[in-house]
């Protein structure tokens, strides 16, 4: 008799708890039916990087004196850089230099100590390839200048991610020419133009 009554009681306490985490789910989900969209249509809205993003390196093969501080202070050696000692002028010249952002982890330890500010980053984070090898980034691809997402006229820049009006949870049912949260990058742009 008194198992019976165990198990009858156990069984009601597994189900409180089953509530309880039901509820406990439902509760975030309710709460997160209330809030804003931050969804961004990828290929054609870009969100504009902070002024800090750590994203590709840019080098300047003109600036560099060819002195391995970048190797140094690299947590696991990446750049390669190949130099040649020209005995007439007695200084090392560079013949090469290459990072391969397959391997990179983007601290941007190289840049924070080059003696010559010849490495910088920038805010171009779409690295993707189909080879690895092609990730592997020589001086002539370093030191290609990278486009700006609000100079892009394929896409619409974003500056936040809670980019409708406050109030409006549906992005569809906005109407035409209604003003976002914020100015938008143009409008930023053309401030500090004038």
């Amino acid at each position: 008799m008194f198992n019976i009554l165990r198990q009858v009681s156990d069984y009601a306490k597994g189900t409180l708890e089953a509530a309880k985490y039901i509820g406990q789910g439902l509760a975030v989900t309710f709460d997160h039916m209330q809030r804003r969209p931050i969804t961004v249509q990828y290929p054609y809205e870009k969100l504009i990087p902070s002024e800090r993003f750590r994203g590709r390196i840019h080098f300047e093969f003109d600036k560099c004196i060819s002195c391995e501080v970048c190797v140094r202070v690299c947590p696991i050696n990446l750049p390669v850089v190949d130099w040649e000692f020209n005995k007439a002028v007695k200084k090392k010249e560079l013949k090469h230099y290459s990072i391969d952002f397959g391997v990179c982890i983007f601290c941007a330890n190289c840049v924070e100590y080059c003696p010559t500010n010849c490495l910088s980053m920038t805010e171009e984070y779409e690295l993707s390839a189909y080879d690895r090898h092609e990730l592997n980034y020589d001086n002539v691809a370093l030191g290609r200048l990278p486009y700006k997402v609000t100079q892009d006229p394929m896409v619409t820049p974003l500056r936040e991610f809670a980019y409708l009006p406050k109030g409006v949870v549906e992005p569809h049912d906005l109407p035409s020419g209604s003003q976002r949260s914020g100015k938008r990058p143009e409008e930023i742009v053309q401030e500090t133009e004038s």
